[in-house]
Formats: structure tokens, C-alpha cells, sequence
């Protein structure tokens, strides 16, 4: 996986702003790796990204101690994994990973939990702390075959997130 150049987000807003632009082109089977200290806005990205598929006032609480939160979508199923509590990869099949996997677009806090269950044809997005106490540093990184099946993710290169 080769990173794409970095995307430095100002603050909160911005970082949801690249979540929703993210969203327009996600489709049913794509994996969205969310990686990142704690505190570095995983959960904040999942949410945005999450209502701009569905209702931007819809409540989306975060699955630290549900494990995975399921949500209809205008693009269909999303769930929303978030890994930290799961000690082994194997939990994942008592959760539901493989039907999520076959059946949705699956964002994922805490990857590397995953081990090998994680597929190779996904998108990591990196999220780093910038130099500002809210600003955000987000480092794309596609798998395997997104490139070729996502173009949409150079727009996300150019200009500032709203733009």
C-alpha cells in the first residue's frame, strides 16, 4: 500500500467534511480501515461519514462497548466496527464480521485487532494529530485494487476539504 499525500484538516469540521466527501463514492463491499491514536477523530470521521448517507441528524453512537453498530443507508448497509475491547481476531466471527464483509460497506476502528480476518482490498485512512490542539493530519493509503474500482479519492487530494 502506497500513501497518497497527506490531507491536513483544520479542525473537526474539516475532518467531517472529507467523511462526507468520502461517502459519494463508497459502495456495498468496500472496507474503510480507520486508524489512529486515541482521541485522533476515528469515531468523529465514522459518524460523518455515516450521515451523509443517511440523516444528518441521526444519532450515531459510537461501538466501543457494542463492538459494531449497523446502519441503513442510502448506499446501502454500513457497520461500524470499533476493535479496541476484541483480544483475539477470531472474535470477529461472533460478531458478524463476515456477513458485514458480504453485505455492506464496513468502517473499522482499531484494524490491526483484525489480524488476517482485515482484507487486503481496502482503504486505510490514517488520522494524525496536526499541529493545532484540533488539527487533524489524514494520510489515505489504498489497497490492492481500490484505486482501480474508487476514482474518486485524487479529488480528495486537491484543494482543501470543502472546497
Amino acid at each position: 500500500m502506497v500513501p497518497l499525500p497527506p490531507i491536513e484538516l483544520a479542525d473537526e469540521a474539516a475532518t467531517a467534511d472529507l467523511a462526507r466527501r468520502m461517502a459519494g463514492w463508497l459502495k456495498p463491499g468496500d472496507v474503510v480501515a480507520l486508524r489512529g491514536d486515541l482521541g485522533a477523530g476515528k469515531t468523529s470521521f465514522a459518524r460523518a461519514l455515516i450521515r451523509a448517507l443517511s440523516d444528518e441528524g441521526r444519532e450515531v453512537p459510537s461501538p466501543t462497548f457494542t463492538l459494531v453498530q449497523s446502519y441503513e443507508t442510502s448506499a446501502g448497509p454500513i457497520h461500524h466496527f470499533d476493535l479496541y475491547r476484541i483480544q483475539a481476531p477470531d472474535e470477529l466471527t461472533e460478531i458478524g464480521w463476515d456477513e458485514a464483509l458480504g453485505g455492506g460497506i464496513v468502517l473499522v476502528e482499531w484494524p490491526e485487532r483484525a489480524g488476517n480476518f482485515l482484507p487486503e482490498t481496502r482503504l486505510d485512512v490514517t488520522l494524525g494529530f496536526g499541529l493545532g490542539p484540533e488539527a487533524r493530519i489524514a494520510t489515505l493509503r489504498p489497497g490492492p485494487g481500490w484505486m482501480a474500482a474508487h476514482g474518486g479519492i485524487p479529488a480528495l487530494q486537491t484543494g482543501r476539504p470543502g472546497e
